[in-house]
């Protein structure tokens, strides 16, 4: 099942006790909120587009094959900076993977 968003969609694709594993799409010109997570760490494998993602005060260009990891307390954000849907795949590791451990630090679409 689909997830929508402002910014484009997830599909959780295994939910388990120690890890969860998430389809995510970002459309073109959207960006997901400046986050950060308390419980978790994130491995991100970029499937197609082309993105921008930060990680604290460091902005990453990734594309199709490449991966980023974010570790739990780091504020991150992805940004699609190409012309199409940017796909990636994100693992989640740590003690809990639910959704009210997003801490919103800044969002384009008031959710802060």
């Amino acid at each position: 099942m689909e997830e929508h968003r402002p910014w484009g969609y997830y599909q959780v694709l295994s939910d388990e006790t120690d890890y969860k594993v998430k389809k995510i799409v970002v459309y073109p010109g959207k960006r997901l909120s400046l986050q950060r997570h308390r419980y978790r760490d994130e491995h991100w494998y970029m499937l197609s587009g082309e993105a921008v993602v930060t990680i604290g005060s460091e902005d990453l260009h990734v594309k199709s094959g490449q991966s980023v990891d974010i570790p739990r307390g780091a504020l991150h954000r992805i940004t699609n900076s190409g012309t199409g849907p940017v796909m990636f795949i994100e693992v989640q590791t740590g003690e809990s993977f639910s959704e009210d451990d997003i801490e919103r630090v800044e969002d384009d679409y008031g959710r802060v």
